[in-house]
């Protein structure tokens, strides 16, 4: 595993760990920090030895969005990102990456701002149940645009709207994340948020790593088009996988009541 200034890469049998690591600024990102997710979101895609990986933070945040400090005092603000944004080319997280195998975000304390891109773009996430979400944008005159664009595939909008609108004035709990489906599970205590996501990454990890691939390709691209479109793309990912040595080695395996040997990725 590289090393990182601002994050830790670990794996711990079939998942990978990519853990945010600012915890003095509450893992806010700054330019550093969004460059090296670029480079740590790859590593974990490339190593084969990591089949599911699970993103969360150190301290008492799991991410609170852009730097501030850094924004207002470096002589370039949010100038540093015009272009990186105007020709949305963006690597930062996990979609942004293109990666292929699981994610799980474990939401560990607050989460604000830039942090609904993990959320956005992760594929399953959990949260501590003292977890809080709040969108601070509109409060320091900022356009809340991209996170909650996301958020709006997997929740009702008018929430997403109203978490926009309400900017610093409002923190909604892990409980009414739940209840809007934008976590799927809270864990309680806190602090085996941790040993939970390791438990359901173990769990995930055990399926065949090939169709979990083509299936994650297939959902996520059913969210960029209609019913029909959606349902011939996820046709043709679908039989891609006709003829793959897992299609074989599942139902063997099933008969014969034993773990399934997988091919890697």
């Amino acid at each position: 595993m590289n090393k990182y200034e601002h994050l830790v890469v670990e794996r711990h049998g079939p998942v990978g760990w990519l853990i945010n690591n600012r915890p003095e600024r509450l893992n806010a990102m700054n330019n550093a920090m969004r460059d090296e997710f670029a480079d740590a979101w790859l590593e974990l895609e490339a190593d084969s030895a990591v089949r599911v990986i699970v993103h969360t933070g150190n301290g008492r945040s799991f991410q609170t969005g852009a730097d501030v400090s850094e924004v207002a005092n470096d002589g370039i603000g949010m100038e540093r990102y015009r272009e990186s944004l105007e020709d949305f080319d963006l690597h930062f997280t996990a979609w942004h990456q293109k990666v292929s195998k699981p994610v799980i975000t474990a939401v560990n304390g607050l989460c604000a701002g830039g942090g609904f891109h993990w959320i956005a773009d992760a594929d399953i996430v959990i949260a501590a149940s003292d977890a809080q979400f709040f969108d601070p944008h509109v409060s320091i005159g900022q356009v809340v645009a991209l996170e909650a664009i996301g958020l709006i595939r997997k929740m009702p909008a008018e929430a997403v709207m109203r978490m926009a609108f309400m900017g610093i004035h409002e923190r909604m709990p892990a409980t009414r994340a739940l209840q809007l489906g934008m976590i799927s599970e809270i864990v309680d205590p806190p602090e085996q948020l941790r040993e939970r996501a390791q438990q359901i990454a173990e769990m995930i990890a055990k399926n065949s790593p090939a169709a979990m691939a083509a299936t994650k390709k297939a959902l996520w691209e059913a969210l960029e088009h209609g019913l029909t479109d959606a349902c011939k793309i996820g046709a043709r990912h679908l039989v891609g996988m006709w003829g793959h040595p897992d299609q074989d080695e599942g139902p063997r395996a099933f008969a014969e009541k034993r773990a399934p040997q997988w091919k890697p990725l």
